[in-house]
């Protein structure tokens, strides 16, 4: 089951990246597709977590590595989507000067707790670890920050701080309070949305 999950996220991953290379919507392809009765492509994201989905392929593999080169290509795939939303985030900051960045969420999935093989929580590691001082994590259900940010330099902090002191907006976890969040409150931000959360936000101006 777990596999069959991967594989079928790895195809709206790979279709994410196909959209980013040829300038499309891939909400909007993927709304689209999903009109055909039986058609149900998933959601994109920034990679895929869990102790689940994120580890139980690998099993399959090991056990047929022969048999199994579909089960192998969407891991890879499904982790390399995770280096590609490390790349956009970097070029956002490039972009944006010093500006403090907001990275909205850290858990695997929406409305948990739960940080195991997070995806989110890897991709705003690396954007600590090479810009100290600018990294401030929005995260409603971590009372801190967990180890793997302790000395980094990033802060936590609630949404209406992030709001008011972040212009740029990288949101990793589609969380129920992030997708609350009115268009008048991020109207004039720069947004990296891999979740989708936002389809009526301003593209801000290169």
């Amino acid at each position: 089951e777990n596999a069959f999950r991967d594989v079928n996220i790895a195809f709206a991953n790979e279709l994410s990246l196909v959209a980013d290379r040829l300038g499309v919507d891939v909400w909007e392809v993927i709304r689209l597709a999903n009109r055909h009765p039986r058609v149900n492509i998933l959601s994109p994201g920034p990679g895929v977590g869990g102790h689940c989905i994120a580890v139980d392929p690998w099993f399959l593999v090991a056990a047929a590595p022969e048999q199994t080169p579909l089960i192998r290509t969407a891991r890879e795939v499904n982790d390399g989507k995770t280096d590609h939303v490390v790349a956009q985030a970097e070029a956002l900051l490039g972009a944006t000067g010093d500006a403090p960045v907001a990275c909205l969420g850290l858990a695997f999935k929406a409305n948990i707790d739960d940080f195991r093989e997070s995806p989110a929580l890897r991709v705003v590691q690396a954007l600590a670890d090479r810009h100290a001082g600018r990294i401030r994590v929005v995260e409603p259900y971590a009372p801190a920050l967990p180890p793997a940010l302790a000395d980094t330099g990033a802060l936590l902090v609630d949404i209406d701080t992030a709001l008011e002191t972040c212009p740029v907006l990288i949101v990793l976890v589609d969380h129920d309070l992030f997708r609350s969040i009115p268009l008048e409150e991020r109207r004039t931000k720069r947004v990296l949305d891999t979740r989708g959360l936002w389809p009526d936000q301003p593209v801000a101006p290169a």
